[in-house]
């Protein structure tokens, strides 16, 4: 097996190719014993990580906020939240990463600001048809005295999108725009001043070192001029409040200030968009260098589906020479370790049917499958914290411990994402699990279910069939072989139950079977199983239903061959 700390070859840039490891902070590791995940924390296990393989970090948002929405309600874009630590171990931290070999991509919020923030309490004091409330989107009513809303959007948190501010002398005002929480004012991009102050926020963290950001509902900062009605029957690819033609002009200003920067440093998308073409075109090469496949997230667990899926993604990225992406799970949605349990196996946002029953047996065995389809795919690809441990949603938290404001905003309806952000777990029979330091910590901010002490990193350490060292050996295979090539693949025409594919320029195929028993082929020597393969007739092989395999047909010198 390779060495993970082996240095990989840099032919492409790292984004074209990167295993990058998602941090929800909060929920990640506690370094100070208050139950929350800190960045002393995370500098703690950056060995782990380096062991693990992964080449950068992803970290959720870690700025100053009122936590309305589990920082993504951001008070000061300069500072980190006393919650998590100081700015001084932020840029510690961010350098131990990279002495650790790791990069550091920082969560960027550009659509909307916290109510707190220093812009939004001047906007309330200066008044009606001041400046200050230029940089949001305040707007009189509708109705004889303004008591409906300026137009018919709804908040992706449930509710209108919009709040009425009462002013000064106690009279009520207009509203203001809201497409998240009522906490959640969003900026007004129309405004020079909040590009000037954007431009100035990627300046101040590229120069502590950042070696990229993910910018947050990145299609959504523009909006259509004059802020139309959705309407009764909206069209999906043509809304008012995203993929506006003028968010590709911020981009492009954003691009040129990330590559006056030494280095290669990369602005990764969180684009959500009905049609690949609109998809595309952030992807262009002056804007973003890469995105998130939320198609291949939400695809069921079948061979037809991921295939096209894969198709398409590989399609779309050609055309503008941008690297594809892989993801399974995510802090939004559920962990694929219980969607793979289900009877109906895709996510969809819009009705994530939290509370479906799952055969948690089946969903491991089918997670560990899609985990090395993920890993041996052409591009980057993301592993989101617990991923490696085959945690699955946590569905039964208590109503009185839920913090997503999605939980209230719903009305109950939708119980949020609280699941799949449950902390993590270090070590078993300990405490919090390892979550947090020595007996007398604080619970942890969202309690563990007692089964996580089987799943914890102490427990999985070492087991040849456990999940985390499934991931290690397939990251350090991925990094000694596959990251460097091409990023084409080719189809190896199987059975309607199966998906097969080779990389070029490798002696190399994957090889997932959905449904029966399937013979290996004969020539095949298997580099890496999801799971245990069976003996058939004749001395074959037998790939079992939902296992993956990594293959090659000459006996030695794989990795140094890639």
């Amino acid at each position: 097996m390779p060495d993970t700390a082996a240095p990989r070859p840099e032919a492409a840039p790292w984004w074209r190719h990167a295993s990058i490891y998602q941090i929800y902070i909060r929920s990640f590791a506690d370094g100070n014993g208050d139950g929350v995940g800190d960045i002393a924390g995370v500098s703690s296990r950056l060995p782990y990580l380096r062991e693990l393989g992964v080449d950068a970090l992803w970290f959720n948002p870690w700025y100053v906020s009122p936590m309305a929405d589990a920082g993504y309600d951001v008070a000061d874009y300069r500072d980190i939240d006393p919650l998590f630590g100081t700015l001084a171990e932020a840029e510690e931290l961010i350098a131990k990463a990279h002495e650790h070999g790791l990069r550091v991509i920082v969560d960027l919020v550009p659509n909307h600001c916290s109510d707190r923030h220093p812009w939004f309490p001047r906007a309330l004091a200066a008044g009606p048809g001041s400046p200050e409330r230029d940089r949001f989107w305040f707007l009189p009513g509708r109705g004889a005295h303004g008591e409906l809303p300026p137009n018919d959007w709804q908040s992706y948190f449930g509710g209108p999108a919009w709040t009425r501010v009462t002013e000064a002398d106690g009279a009520p005002g207009p509203w203001y725009l809201h497409m998240f929480a009522p906490e959640q004012p969003d900026l007004n991009w129309e405004h020079p001043e909040v590009r000037t102050e954007f431009e100035d926020i990627l300046r101040f963290w590229l120069d502590r070192d950042v070696d990229g950001f993910r910018i947050d509902v990145a299609h959504g900062l523009a909006k259509k001029p004059g802020l139309p009605d959705v309407g009764p029957s909206p069209d999906p690819s043509d809304l008012p409040y995203q993929d506006v033609d003028a968010v590709h002009d911020v981009y492009r200003g954003w691009r040129r200030i990330l590559d006056s920067y030494p280095g290669e440093r990369a602005f990764i998308g969180e684009v959500w968009l009905p049609e690949a073409q609109q998809f595309a075109r952030y992807l262009r090469p002056d804007e973003l260098h890469s995105a998130f496949n939320f198609d291949f997230l939400c695809c069921p667990w079948d061979a037809e589906a991921l295939r096209k899926v894969v198709d398409s993604t590989v399609e779309v990225h050609r055309t503008v020479d941008a690297p594809p992406t892989w993801v399974l799970s995510n802090h939004d949605t559920i962990r694929h370790v219980t969607r793979y349990g289900r009877e109906d196996t895709s996510f969809d946002m819009g009705d994530k049917r939290l509370l479906d029953p799952s055969d948690p047996a089946l969903g491991r065995r089918r997670a560990r499958a899609a985990a090395l389809i993920t890993l041996a795919l052409p591009g980057g690809v993301y592993v989101y914290q617990g991923d490696e441990l085959g945690l699955p949603e946590v569905q039964d938290l208590p109503d009185a411990v839920l913090q997503d404001p999605t939980f209230v905003r719903s009305g109950g309806l939708d119980r949020g994402r609280d699941g799949c952000r449950v902390p993590l777990p270090w070590a078993g029979h300990t405490p919090s699990l390892g979550f947090s330091p020595g007996p007398r910590a604080a619970d942890p901010w969202l309690p563990q279910p007692p089964a996580w002490a089987a799943l914890c990193v102490t427990a999985q350490d070492g087991d040849p069939d456990s999940f985390l060292t499934l991931y290690r050996e397939a990251l350090a295979l991925r990094r000694a072989g596959l990251a460097a090539l091409p990023q084409t693949l080719t189809w190896t025409e199987t059975g309607p139950d199966t998906l097969g594919f080779g990389r070029p320029g490798a002696d190399f195929r994957c090889l997932t079977n959905f449904a029966g028993l399937q013979p290996l082929p004969a020539d095949a020597e298997v580099l890496l199983s999801s799971g245990p393969l069976r003996p058939g007739p004749n001395g074959a092989t037998l790939l079992p239903a939902d296992t993956t395999v990594w293959l090659r047909t000459r006996p030695a010198g794989w990795g140094s061959e890639c």
